[in-house]
């Protein structure tokens, strides 16, 4: 079985880490698959040779998810090229690790761009292109457990994956009578891009490892089934939920 066979899945931040996971997985699950990227262009040609070789279309597009222009771009090049949009994810997201007190006012607005902005935008393309269609849709947001809890070099990125989040609870009642559905996954700590520096202490990751119960840190593979079953028709009924995806870290308070 096919969970998104003839779908048309675009995702942004899709050439690495949890998007290019989820991309693959959408053509494995039969579905054509476009991809936004900032800027690893070799990467971004690698998801799409995967995706062709799994018998699906694909398309990269280049662009900065903090403009609001690269939403309707990669939108439009989607639909030119694939024929619409049935599934949207956002992914695109940074996180600069940085100390609270002296956080720097750059990184404070390029963090809230970048992954709440951005969000903002590339949701509200997807959807005007769905309600467009007038056959509904899934939107998917990959949010955080940071949505959820706190962290020290992460005030400027926590709020921005709850807003993340938000905008999914909000969506879910704007788009319902549309038959958009809209809901987010909440990762736990994944081995990406994104905290490979931070991660690269061997010492903190074995720390960080034996908090989850299931044993073992995230890999960016481990959201892809999430991802696809929120998108899918087997989900029909679920909008403006959240999906932790976190090896059971959020629980294991004791």
């Amino acid at each position: 079985m096919t969970l998104l066979a003839g779908k048309r899945v675009l995702i942004t931040g899709g050439s690495t880490g949890i998007g290019a996971a989820a991309a693959v997985e959408a053509a494995r699950q039969g579905a054509d698959v476009a991809i936004n990227y900032a800027s690893s262009e070799a990467r971004a040609l690698q998801v799409i040779e995967q995706i062709e070789a799994l018998g699906r279309k694909g398309l990269a597009v280049q662009g900065d998810v903090a403009d609001p222009a690269t939403a309707t771009d990669f939108v439009a090049k989607a639909v030119e090229a694939l024929g619409g949009v049935d599934v949207f994810v956002t992914n695109a997201g940074i996180c600069p690790f940085h100390a609270f007190l002296d956080m720097p006012v750059e990184v404070v607005d390029r963090t809230f761009q970048v992954n709440l902005h951005g969000a903002y935008y590339m949701v509200q393309a997807a959807a005007n292109q769905m309600v467009k269609q007038g056959k509904g849709g899934a939107i998917v947001a990959v949010s955080s457990i940071s949505a959820l809890v706190g962290g020290e070099f992460q005030t400027h990125y926590t709020p921005t994956k709850a807003g993340v989040h938000s905008l999914m609870q909000s969506a879910a009642i704007a788009l319902g009578k549309h038959n958009i559905r809209c809901n987010s996954v909440l990762p736990g700590t994944i081995l990406t891009e994104i905290n490979k520096d931070d991660l690269a202490d061997t010492e903190k990751r074995d720390r960080m490892a034996a908090r989850v119960p299931l044993g073992r840190l995230g890999e960016a593979d481990d959201l892809a089934g999430p991802i696809v079953f929120l998108a899918s028709d087997m989900a029909k009924y679920v909008t403006g939920a959240a999906l932790l995806v976190d090896g059971g870290a959020f629980v294991n308070l004791q």
